[in-house]
């Protein structure tokens, strides 16, 4: 999947990303109120070196504290330091978790060392500082000083004198721990802007796992390069369709062109060999096959081509229901020799007739394919110039299987973003196995693009009508009041 295909995926699928953003803010926003604030106290410390006034010396000790002060700020956090200070100032906690919360840095070319705690409680983070800070001159101080062998020597007076030693480094305090007056954590801007940039990335991992995982075909394109297939049509989703299958009512709406072009590309599609029997099929149910065939033939006899419609889906009948016919009598009952064709033929309206199932048989598979099926589409071709007929879905049953050989030409009808692409090959395939014709296949329920604004025109080239003004239909309706009035006095 390239970028644009997956900045594609982020737009169908945007609730996703959305559930996703929302999830993952939620999320980082209750984890900043619901963390117990920490607070960091700090402290500074000098190190100085014991020398005199001479310059040469000073330099010398300067250099030594600079060399020293870096091993000084490991140690702050050690056992040593930490254990002193937890008995001082009585401490619920343990030397290595209090050490856990010390940290201690000495910037490079100075002689300073920065010490900080971090707690719960702001007066206990200053006292912990402070005292680590003491602790820790003292145990700097004491590692400093040399340690010699006590010696005892005469002087000319006989007197002894005993030698002793001292640190060559003191550390001072150059700024005292106080308690903070602001924690530290947690940080709601950094956890909001975290929640955020987690949500998204969390947001396009699921659709990147869903668009691969999903193995549904979601343009007519990628059904068309899918297959190999010509696609005939794309038939828009309409919510109206399951309470008005029929465009015929609507001649002019998205759906109805839809047809209309479905019927012009099938036309022009094979000229030079042209079909008379064209079977409607599918994959699997659900996927709009009887009201495809319904409007193709409803649409080819809009412009005055004798059209039958034969119901051949023997198990689940719908076109009869769909066009308001009766369902007792039809294809099974000139299968089995009961009744003529001429019989039980029903006509709609113009120039299409409608030939419904009939009883539902118990063995529709050697029905559909029998002889006799054989002779109704031959009859029925020689008195109608196109006969269209709705057949089972490939997959569940063997129904149509058999039919297709019967046909002069077979459509596939793929449903967007609900046929997957092993039903489709496996349907495409079986028809191919016993040598049916695929005419090419049409692509129904699509989604229809935001922002088309094709269904505001009427007609071809004709423009919708412009909004009559305030004072115009301010005079509209003073004059339809009159007139009922006065309808209403006769």
């Amino acid at each position: 999947m390239d970028l644009h295909g997956f900045l594609k995926a982020l737009a169908r699928r945007w609730p996703t990303v959305a559930i996703c953003l929302v999830l993952a803010t939620g999320a980082a926003l209750a984890a900043t109120y619901l963390s117990v604030p920490v607070y960091e106290a700090r402290t500074q410390l000098f190190v100085a070196t014991r020398s005199s006034d001479d310059s040469a010396q000073l330099n010398q000790g300067q250099s030594f504290s600079q060399a020293r002060v870096q091993s000084y700020a490991a140690i702050v956090a050690t056992r040593q330091i930490t254990a002193p200070v937890v008995k001082k100032l009585r401490l619920r906690t343990t030397p290595e978790e209090l050490a856990s919360r010390i940290t201690a840095s000495a910037p490079l070319n100075t002689v300073l060392i920065d010490i900080a705690v971090r707690d719960t409680a702001p007066k206990r983070a200053a006292r912990i500082a402070n005292a680590v800070a003491e602790r820790f001159s003292a145990v700097v101080e004491r590692l400093e000083t040399p340690t010699h062998n006590s010696s005892r020597t005469h002087s000319k007076k006989g007197r002894a004198g005993d030698g002793s030693a001292t640190s060559p480094v003191s550390l001072g305090v150059t700024q005292e721990a106080v308690a903070p007056a602001h924690p530290v954590l947690p940080r709601p801007l950094l956890n909001l802007s975290v929640g955020l940039f987690g949500g998204l990335l969390l947001g396009a991992a699921a659709v990147a796992l869903r668009e691969t995982l999903d193995t549904t075909l979601k343009t007519s394109e990628a059904l068309s390069e899918f297959t190999s297939l010509p696609g005939l049509g794309t038939i828009p989703y309409d919510r109206n369709a399951p309470r008005q299958p029929l465009v015929s009512a609507d001649g002019h709406s998205k759906r109805a062109e839809a047809f209309r072009k479905l019927r012009t590309n099938l036309q022009f599609s094979q000229v030079d060999n042209p079909p008379r029997i064209i079977l409607v099929t599918s994959s699997v149910p659900g996927e709009g096959k009887t009201n495809t065939a319904a409007n193709l033939a409803l649409s080819l006899a809009e412009v005055g081509i004798s059209t039958c419609l034969v119901d051949g889906d023997l198990r689940r009948p719908c076109v009869a229901s769909v066009f308001g016919l009766v369902q007792d009598a039809g294809l099974t009952s000139v299968l089995i020799g009961q009744v003529s064709i001429d019989d039980v033929m029903q006509q709609v309206e113009g120039r299409l007739s409608v030939l419904a199932s009939g009883p539902v048989p118990p063995n529709p598979t050697e029905l559909l394919a029998s002889a006799r099926m054989e002779e109704v589409l031959r009859e029925l071709a020689d008195t109608y110039e196109v006969v269209i007929v709705d057949t089972a879905p490939l997959l569940p049953v063997a129904d149509t299987v058999g039919l297709a050989s019967l046909a002069q030409g077979s459509l596939l009808v793929v449903r967007a973003a609900r046929t997957s692409r092993d039903q489709v090959h496996t349907a495409a395939a079986s028809l191919e196995r016993v040598g049916a014709r695929v005419l090419g296949t049409v692509f129904s329920m699509a989604p229809v693009p935001k922002g088309d604004r094709y269904g505001t025109y009427g007609r071809y080239g004709e423009l919708p009508a412009p909004r009559a003004s305030a004072s115009e239909e301010e005079a509209g309706e003073t004059a339809s009041a009159a007139d009922t009035s006065g309808a209403g006095q006769k």
